[in-house]
Protein backbone atom coordinates (compact mmCIF):
# COMPACT_ATOMS: atom_id res chain seq x y z
CA UNK A 1 0.00 0.00 0.00
CA UNK A 2 2.94 2.36 0.72
CA UNK A 3 3.76 2.19 -3.26
CA UNK A 4 0.19 3.09 -4.08
CA UNK A 5 0.01 6.48 -1.56
CA UNK A 6 3.42 7.59 -2.63
CA UNK A 7 1.44 7.56 -6.59
CA UNK A 8 -1.15 8.72 -5.29
CA UNK A 9 0.52 11.61 -3.80
CA UNK A 10 2.87 12.14 -6.79
CA UNK A 11 -0.11 12.21 -9.14
CA UNK A 12 -2.39 14.59 -7.04
CA UNK A 13 0.37 17.02 -6.91
CA UNK A 14 1.75 16.73 -10.83
CA UNK A 15 -2.28 16.99 -11.23
CA UNK A 16 -3.09 20.47 -9.26
CA UNK A 17 -0.03 21.80 -10.86
CA UNK A 18 -0.76 21.22 -14.33
CA UNK A 19 -4.36 22.20 -13.87
CA UNK A 20 -3.27 25.44 -12.92
CA UNK A 21 -1.36 25.70 -15.95
CA UNK A 22 -4.33 24.60 -17.48
CA UNK A 23 -6.61 26.93 -15.90
CA UNK A 24 -4.91 29.91 -16.32
CA UNK A 25 -4.04 29.38 -20.38
CA UNK A 26 -7.35 29.03 -20.89
CA UNK A 27 -8.54 31.98 -19.35
CA UNK A 28 -6.12 33.81 -21.04
CA UNK A 29 -7.22 32.06 -24.31
CA UNK A 30 -4.07 30.11 -25.23
CA UNK A 31 -4.60 26.96 -27.19
CA UNK A 32 -4.08 23.48 -24.71
CA UNK A 33 -3.08 20.91 -27.35
CA UNK A 34 -3.19 18.17 -24.87
CA UNK A 35 -3.66 17.97 -20.80
CA UNK A 36 -2.29 15.00 -19.58
CA UNK A 37 -1.48 13.18 -16.29
CA UNK A 38 1.02 10.77 -16.71
CA UNK A 39 3.71 10.07 -19.51
CA UNK A 40 4.07 7.68 -22.02
CA UNK A 41 1.42 5.72 -23.85
CA UNK A 42 -2.35 6.45 -23.31
CA UNK A 43 -4.41 4.66 -21.33
CA UNK A 44 -7.27 6.76 -21.59
CA UNK A 45 -7.62 9.90 -23.72
CA UNK A 46 -10.79 11.79 -24.96
CA UNK A 47 -10.86 14.45 -27.51
CA UNK A 48 -12.77 17.63 -25.98
CA UNK A 49 -12.80 20.73 -28.34
CA UNK A 50 -8.82 21.79 -29.41
CA UNK A 51 -7.62 19.65 -26.45
CA UNK A 52 -6.81 15.82 -25.83
CA UNK A 53 -7.45 14.79 -22.61
CA UNK A 54 -4.79 12.11 -21.31
CA UNK A 55 -4.32 9.50 -18.60
CA UNK A 56 -0.74 7.73 -19.69
CA UNK A 57 0.38 4.66 -18.08
CA UNK A 58 3.36 5.92 -16.03
CA UNK A 59 3.11 7.96 -13.24
CA UNK A 60 5.99 10.18 -13.54
CA UNK A 61 4.51 13.24 -13.91
CA UNK A 62 2.18 15.10 -16.88
CA UNK A 63 1.77 18.17 -19.26
CA UNK A 64 -0.22 21.16 -20.11
CA UNK A 65 1.00 20.91 -23.80
CA UNK A 66 -0.09 24.53 -25.16
CA UNK A 67 0.66 25.73 -29.00
CA UNK A 68 3.42 27.89 -29.44
CA UNK A 69 5.34 26.73 -26.18
CA UNK A 70 8.43 25.60 -27.15
CA UNK A 71 8.41 26.74 -30.80
CA UNK A 72 6.97 30.04 -32.93
CA UNK A 73 3.29 29.42 -33.67
CA UNK A 74 1.13 31.83 -36.30
CA UNK A 75 -2.05 30.91 -34.20
CA UNK A 76 -3.99 33.65 -32.30
CA UNK A 77 -4.33 31.39 -29.00
CA UNK A 78 -0.80 30.45 -29.43
CA UNK A 79 0.91 30.84 -26.39
CA UNK A 80 3.49 32.79 -27.92
CA UNK A 81 1.49 35.15 -29.26
CA UNK A 82 -0.35 36.38 -25.44
CA UNK A 83 0.82 39.00 -23.89
CA UNK A 84 4.04 38.48 -21.61
CA UNK A 85 2.13 39.25 -18.49
CA UNK A 86 -0.33 36.64 -19.68
CA UNK A 87 2.40 34.29 -20.30
CA UNK A 88 3.84 34.78 -16.93
CA UNK A 89 0.66 34.23 -15.56
CA UNK A 90 0.46 30.51 -16.76
CA UNK A 91 3.80 29.84 -16.10
CA UNK A 92 3.57 30.47 -12.54
CA UNK A 93 0.32 29.23 -11.99
CA UNK A 94 1.42 25.53 -11.43
CA UNK A 95 3.50 26.57 -8.89
CA UNK A 96 0.64 29.02 -7.18
CA UNK A 97 -1.44 25.87 -7.39
CA UNK A 98 0.86 23.51 -5.01
CA UNK A 99 1.29 26.70 -3.04
CA UNK A 100 -2.37 27.22 -2.76
CA UNK A 101 -2.74 23.01 -1.94
CA UNK A 102 -0.04 22.71 1.02
CA UNK A 103 -2.10 26.13 2.72
CA UNK A 104 -5.47 23.68 2.40
CA UNK A 105 -4.07 20.55 3.53
CA UNK A 106 -2.20 22.27 6.80
CA UNK A 107 -5.60 23.96 6.76
CA UNK A 108 -7.66 20.31 7.13
CA UNK A 109 -4.66 18.97 9.62
CA UNK A 110 -5.17 22.43 11.60
CA UNK A 111 -8.84 21.91 11.90
CA UNK A 112 -8.66 17.69 12.41
CA UNK A 113 -6.08 18.15 14.90
CA UNK A 114 -7.47 21.18 16.74
CA UNK A 115 -6.24 24.06 18.55
CA UNK A 116 -4.92 24.33 21.77
CA UNK A 117 -6.47 26.34 24.71
CA UNK A 118 -5.22 27.18 28.15
CA UNK A 119 -7.52 24.45 29.89
CA UNK A 120 -6.40 21.73 31.28
CA UNK A 121 -7.31 18.04 30.08
CA UNK A 122 -4.85 15.69 31.69
CA UNK A 123 -2.40 15.96 34.18
CA UNK A 124 0.61 13.79 34.49
CA UNK A 125 0.87 11.14 37.29
CA UNK A 126 3.82 11.98 39.75
CA UNK A 127 4.43 15.38 37.47
CA UNK A 128 4.98 18.90 39.46
CA UNK A 129 1.71 20.03 38.30
CA UNK A 130 0.19 16.66 40.32
CA UNK A 131 2.10 17.93 42.98
CA UNK A 132 1.38 21.63 43.04
CA UNK A 133 -2.49 20.34 42.84
CA UNK A 134 -3.43 21.72 39.55
CA UNK A 135 -6.08 19.44 38.08
CA UNK A 136 -8.27 18.64 35.04
CA UNK A 137 -10.40 21.25 33.84
CA UNK A 138 -8.25 24.57 35.12
CA UNK A 139 -8.15 27.40 33.16
CA UNK A 140 -4.63 28.89 33.57
CA UNK A 141 -4.88 32.85 33.17
CA UNK A 142 -1.72 33.81 34.62
CA UNK A 143 1.65 32.91 35.35
CA UNK A 144 4.14 34.57 37.55
CA UNK A 145 1.66 37.55 37.74
CA UNK A 146 1.59 37.79 33.66
CA UNK A 147 -1.16 37.23 31.57
CA UNK A 148 -1.67 33.82 29.98
CA UNK A 149 -3.98 34.40 26.67
CA UNK A 150 -2.85 31.39 24.66
CA UNK A 151 -1.08 27.86 25.37
CA UNK A 152 2.08 29.22 23.43
CA UNK A 153 1.88 32.44 26.12
CA UNK A 154 2.08 29.34 28.81
CA UNK A 155 5.24 27.42 27.14
CA UNK A 156 6.96 30.65 26.94
CA UNK A 157 6.41 31.62 30.84
CA UNK A 158 6.70 28.21 32.18
CA UNK A 159 8.84 26.35 29.32
CA UNK A 160 12.00 28.99 29.20
CA UNK A 161 12.01 30.35 32.78
CA UNK A 162 15.27 31.04 34.63
CA UNK A 163 13.63 30.22 37.67
CA UNK A 164 13.01 26.80 39.96
CA UNK A 165 9.61 27.82 40.77
CA UNK A 166 6.50 29.13 39.16
CA UNK A 167 3.21 30.79 40.40
CA UNK A 168 0.37 29.66 38.39
CA UNK A 169 -2.89 31.10 38.61
CA UNK A 170 -6.18 29.20 37.54
CA UNK A 171 -9.62 29.43 37.62
CA UNK A 172 -11.22 26.69 39.07
CA UNK A 173 -15.43 26.63 39.58
CA UNK A 174 -15.22 30.82 39.05
CA UNK A 175 -12.76 31.10 41.56
CA UNK A 176 -8.69 32.24 41.10
CA UNK A 177 -6.64 29.85 42.68
CA UNK A 178 -2.45 30.79 42.66
CA UNK A 179 -0.74 27.33 42.83
CA UNK A 180 3.30 26.87 43.23
CA UNK A 181 4.60 24.40 40.80
CA UNK A 182 8.31 23.17 40.87
CA UNK A 183 10.12 23.42 37.35
CA UNK A 184 11.62 20.43 35.81
CA UNK A 185 13.96 20.99 32.94
CA UNK A 186 13.39 18.02 29.93
CA UNK A 187 16.26 17.30 27.61
CA UNK A 188 14.64 15.44 25.07
CA UNK A 189 11.91 19.08 24.70
CA UNK A 190 14.76 21.35 25.20
CA UNK A 191 12.79 23.24 28.17
CA UNK A 192 10.84 23.16 31.42
CA UNK A 193 8.11 20.72 31.74
CA UNK A 194 5.29 20.16 34.22
CA UNK A 195 3.46 17.77 33.17
CA UNK A 196 -0.17 19.10 31.58
CA UNK A 197 -1.83 18.62 28.13
CA UNK A 198 -3.93 20.84 26.65
CA UNK A 199 -7.84 21.06 26.09
CA UNK A 200 -8.41 20.98 21.75
CA UNK A 201 -11.10 23.13 20.44
CA UNK A 202 -11.73 22.43 16.87
CA UNK A 203 -12.24 26.42 15.38
CA UNK A 204 -12.49 26.84 11.59
CA UNK A 205 -11.43 30.60 11.81
CA UNK A 206 -8.27 29.51 13.68
CA UNK A 207 -7.35 26.57 11.66
CA UNK A 208 -7.02 28.96 8.51
CA UNK A 209 -4.30 31.09 10.16
CA UNK A 210 -2.98 28.47 11.40
CA UNK A 211 -2.60 26.61 8.10
CA UNK A 212 -1.03 29.77 6.74
CA UNK A 213 1.31 30.48 9.00
CA UNK A 214 2.36 26.79 9.14
CA UNK A 215 3.00 27.20 5.43
CA UNK A 216 5.03 29.93 5.80
CA UNK A 217 6.89 28.80 8.80
CA UNK A 218 7.24 25.70 6.24
CA UNK A 219 8.04 28.27 3.58
CA UNK A 220 11.32 29.40 5.30
CA UNK A 221 12.64 26.00 6.30
CA UNK A 222 12.47 25.37 2.84
CA UNK A 223 14.47 28.37 1.69
CA UNK A 224 16.99 28.21 4.61
CA UNK A 225 17.55 24.71 3.30
CA UNK A 226 18.18 25.89 -0.15
CA UNK A 227 21.10 28.63 1.18
CA UNK A 228 22.76 25.79 3.02
CA UNK A 229 22.67 23.65 -0.29
CA UNK A 230 24.47 26.38 -2.14
CA UNK A 231 26.66 27.01 1.06
CA UNK A 232 27.87 23.92 1.23
CA UNK A 233 26.11 23.60 4.59
CA UNK A 234 24.21 20.85 3.23
CA UNK A 235 25.45 17.90 1.08
CA UNK A 236 23.22 17.14 -2.27
CA UNK A 237 23.64 13.33 -0.75
CA UNK A 238 21.10 14.60 1.82
CA UNK A 239 18.40 15.02 -1.15
CA UNK A 240 15.92 12.63 -1.58
CA UNK A 241 13.78 11.12 -4.89
CA UNK A 242 11.00 9.16 -5.69
CA UNK A 243 12.73 6.12 -3.20
CA UNK A 244 13.00 8.45 -0.61
CA UNK A 245 9.55 9.45 -1.16
CA UNK A 246 8.17 5.87 -1.16
CA UNK A 247 10.27 5.58 2.29
CA UNK A 248 8.94 8.83 3.54
CA UNK A 249 5.40 7.77 2.92
CA UNK A 250 5.93 4.19 4.71
CA UNK A 251 6.64 5.86 7.95
CA UNK A 252 3.98 8.20 7.85
CA UNK A 253 1.68 5.80 6.58
CA UNK A 254 2.63 4.39 9.87
CA UNK A 255 1.96 7.13 11.81
CA UNK A 256 -1.58 7.41 10.73
CA UNK A 257 -3.33 9.05 7.95
CA UNK A 258 -2.72 12.71 8.92
CA UNK A 259 0.96 12.37 8.79
CA UNK A 260 -0.10 11.30 4.93
CA UNK A 261 -1.82 14.68 4.46
CA UNK A 262 1.26 16.24 6.20
CA UNK A 263 3.86 14.74 3.80
CA UNK A 264 1.60 15.41 0.55
CA UNK A 265 1.56 19.21 2.11
CA UNK A 266 5.38 19.22 2.39
CA UNK A 267 5.63 17.58 -0.64
CA UNK A 268 3.21 20.12 -2.84
CA UNK A 269 4.93 23.37 -1.33
CA UNK A 270 8.62 21.90 -2.16
CA UNK A 271 7.22 21.23 -5.47
CA UNK A 272 6.22 25.11 -6.02
CA UNK A 273 9.27 26.44 -4.73
CA UNK A 274 11.67 24.36 -6.59
CA UNK A 275 9.48 24.81 -9.85
CA UNK A 276 9.74 28.56 -8.87
CA UNK A 277 13.80 28.91 -9.14
CA UNK A 278 15.50 30.25 -12.20
CA UNK A 279 16.49 27.00 -13.89
CA UNK A 280 16.52 26.33 -17.51
CA UNK A 281 13.65 23.69 -18.32
CA UNK A 282 11.64 25.01 -14.48
CA UNK A 283 9.14 27.00 -14.68
CA UNK A 284 11.19 29.75 -13.22
CA UNK A 285 13.80 29.34 -15.73
CA UNK A 286 11.22 30.22 -18.29
CA UNK A 287 10.07 33.00 -16.81
CA UNK A 288 13.42 34.28 -16.34
CA UNK A 289 13.63 33.57 -20.39
CA UNK A 290 10.43 35.75 -20.53
CA UNK A 291 11.91 38.96 -18.67
CA UNK A 292 15.25 38.47 -20.74
CA UNK A 293 13.20 39.06 -23.87
CA UNK A 294 11.33 42.21 -22.44
CA UNK A 295 14.82 43.86 -22.57
CA UNK A 296 16.76 42.34 -25.74
CA UNK A 297 13.50 41.67 -28.03
CA UNK A 298 14.34 38.71 -30.25
CA UNK A 299 18.20 38.81 -29.49
CA UNK A 300 17.64 35.32 -27.47
CA UNK A 301 15.70 33.10 -30.65
CA UNK A 302 13.37 30.50 -29.82
CA UNK A 303 16.15 27.48 -30.57
CA UNK A 304 18.73 28.99 -28.36
CA UNK A 305 15.99 29.17 -25.35
CA UNK A 306 14.96 25.85 -26.09
CA UNK A 307 18.36 24.21 -26.44
CA UNK A 308 19.07 25.38 -22.55
CA UNK A 309 15.97 24.24 -21.73
CA UNK A 310 17.29 20.87 -23.05
CA UNK A 311 20.44 20.93 -20.90
CA UNK A 312 18.37 22.26 -18.31
CA UNK A 313 16.36 19.06 -18.71
CA UNK A 314 19.38 16.72 -18.84
CA UNK A 315 21.20 18.44 -16.19
CA UNK A 316 18.28 17.78 -13.70
CA UNK A 317 17.22 13.74 -14.67
CA UNK A 318 21.04 13.78 -14.22
CA UNK A 319 20.91 14.52 -10.64
CA UNK A 320 17.49 12.80 -10.35
CA UNK A 321 19.32 9.55 -11.49
CA UNK A 322 22.57 10.64 -8.65
CA UNK A 323 19.50 11.34 -5.75
CA UNK A 324 18.20 8.24 -6.72
CA UNK A 325 21.20 6.27 -6.67
CA UNK A 326 21.97 7.47 -3.37
CA UNK A 327 18.47 7.10 -1.79
CA UNK A 328 18.91 3.00 -3.00
CA UNK A 329 22.29 3.11 -0.55
CA UNK A 330 20.64 4.56 2.14
CA UNK A 331 16.90 2.88 2.23
CA UNK A 332 16.70 -0.01 -0.02
CA UNK A 333 20.56 -1.64 0.52
CA UNK A 334 20.26 -1.69 4.49
CA UNK A 335 17.26 -3.82 4.42
CA UNK A 336 19.36 -6.55 2.75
Amino acid sequence: MTIVYAILIFCFLIFVHELGHFIVAKACGVKVNEFAIGMGPAIYKKQKGETLYAIRILPIGGYCAMEGEDEDSDEPGAFNNKPAWQRACVLAAGSFMNLLTCVVLLIVIAFCVGQTTTTIDQVAKDSPALRAGIESGDKIIAVDGEAIDKWDDLIQSVGYSKEETAEITVLRDGKEVTLTAQLEYDKDAGRNMIGITPVMQRNPVRAVGDGIKNTGRMTVMMYDTLRQLFTGDVSVSELSGPVGIVYATNQAAKSGVLYVVYLAALLSLNLAIINMLPFPALDGGRLLFLVIRLFTGKRVSDETEGKIHFIGICLLFALMIYVTFNDVLRFIIPIF
